[in-house]
């Protein structure tokens, strides 16, 4: 990190940690008492703090990892300063504990930011800052950072895992992503995107020393392989080529062992535990939900238009259109047979008026049955620019590793929750090129104009049920 930049960082990450505490300090004073999901994450880490290990909250579906972190950093301090009684694992104790994770995740994101564009050397220091302070203040991740839930600590050691896979210590990030599983298990998945890029660099290795040796001067250096009909047939062949020669095999296996190692540890846990899921199980079924795909790319669409949207891009899109009709026609009556036959809506999603999902099915995909058809051509125009976009200096073979991981992580859930949307749609915006710094000031101020508006609404928006005298709060 050039001097420079390091005061910038450490000017910024001082005055987001400020501003953090300050809305820390207000939010657990207007909501001190547990609030939705804390109820159950809350008397489960004090039973922790206590010694219970054995006592468990039946109604937690994820690994005790956000507890087992709590008492780790909760325990030393108690005693160090001698401390007793319930303020030790209070509430506001536990909480203040994604806010450190929110400091850690905003130092993660720029050695990522930094390792990632390490060979932008054109006025970047700024840039790259910039990126990491917009992206750790993500509207839904910087939210449940005031509240004792997993997705702060979720987040960190995800990122952590792949920081060390991008500086080549392997082992070391498949015991972060161990971690990672234990704050919730779904993150298997993104562990195993960190191997897919490890699986991905050897093919391009090996794919650019084939285009070497046959001399194919129409094909440049690297990964690049023509988005057509001979392209994917060439794909295929060399993909085939290479499983099935033993050389290459035992070349992935040596260079992802760990990965397999953890992989192998997971799929003992869930034939032991007869699924995925502990705790209550009866409202995370898995299912074949395609449209959460296309509401991913949507929501990153939106979030992310302070960096894609210039009317250049639509006339690309248009001038894509014009060259492939019959591709643009398929793609689109293929969504139309999700959307028609694969949509799923969660018994959760219109049971529960305090979150803001409840509000976009109800309001958008409940004003007509004709609304979620009409949205596909938007759903069209979402995929294309996120092809668009992460095909910009990344190689085929490492965008369809993150493709793949993307599906598994996002079609078979149920839900519509947009905290299932903080790691893949991070991985994606950090993958992106550099944005210029009056965009990535918009970003920034998007971001924050979002962040301001939730939280003013979660403080000073409350509401009571007709059944119930408890204030009753919006959020993500």
């Amino acid at each position: 990190m050039e001097k420079f930049e390091g005061k910038i960082f450490t000017a910024l990450c001082t005055t987001n940690v400020l501003i953090s505490c300050l809305l820390f300090s207000k939010i657990t004073r207007e909501q001190r008492e547990p609030y939705m999901d804390e109820i159950f994450h809350v008397p489960q880490a004090q039973k922790f703090c206590e010694g219970k290990f054995d006592e468990w909250d039946p109604m937690i579906t994820t690994l005790p990892g956000l507890y087992l972190v709590s008492v780790g950093l909760i325990q030393p301090v108690v005693w160090l300063a001698d401390l007793s009684g319930k303020a030790v694992c209070s509430a506001a104790m536990l909480r203040f504990i994604n806010t450190l994770f929110n400091c850690g995740n905003l130092y993660l994101l720029y050695l990522i930011i930094y390792q990632i564009h390490y060979k932008d050397k054109t006025r970047t220091a700024c840039r790259r800052v910039l990126t990491a302070l917009s992206l750790s203040t993500f509207p839904v991740l910087y939210f449940f950072t005031f509240l004792y839930y997993t997705d702060a600590g979720s987040t960190f050691f995800t990122l952590f895992t792949y920081l060390m896979t991008l500086y080549g210590s392997h082992k070391m990030a498949a015991m972060l992503g161990v971690c990672a599983i234990l704050f919730r298990q779904t993150n298997v998945v993104w562990v195993g995107f960190c191997a897919g890029t490890v699986v991905a660099q050897r093919l391009d290795e090996v794919w650019a020393a084939e285009q070497t040796k046959k001399r194919d001067h129409r094909s440049p250096a690297g990964s690049h392989v023509p988005l057509n009909v001979a392209g994917a047939k060439r794909l295929v062949r060399f993909l085939w080529e290479f499983a099935t020669t033993t050389a290459n095999m035992k070349a992935l296996v040596m260079a992802t062992w760990p990965y397999l190692l953890v992989a192998a540890g997971f799929a003992g846990f869930v034939a032991l535990n007869g699924g995925i899921v502990v705790g209550d199980r009866s409202s995370h079924e898995a299912c074949l939900n395609f449209p959460q795909l296309f509401y991913f790319l949507s929501f990153t669409l939106l979030l992310s238009l302070p960096l894609t949207l210039c009317p250049r891009r639509v006339l690309r899109f248009l001038q894509s259109i014009r060259r492939q009709p019959l591709l643009y026609l398929a793609l689109t009556t293929l969504a139309l047979l999700l959307v028609w036959k694969f949509t799923h809506v969660h018994k959760y999603l219109l049971a529960d008026n305090r979150h803001f999902p409840f509000y976009v099915w109800q309001r958008v995909y409940q004003r007509h049955p004709l609304v979620r058809y009409l949205l596909v051509p938007g759903y069209v125009f979402a995929t294309w620019s996120f092809q668009d976009t992460l095909l910009q200096g990344r190689s085929l073979f490492w965008a369809l590793a993150f493709g793949v991981c993307l599906v598994v992580s996002t079609v078979p859930q149920k839900l519509l929750e947009f905290r299932y949307y903080i790691l893949p749609y991070l991985l994606y915006r950090l993958h992106m090129p550099l944005g210029s710094t009056p965009r990535l000031l918009l970003e920034i101020g998007l971001y924050a104009a979002i962040n301001g508006a939730t939280i003013y609404i979660f403080l000073y928006r409350t509401f009571q049920w007709p059944d119930s005298t408890d204030v009753q709060r919006f959020m993500w």
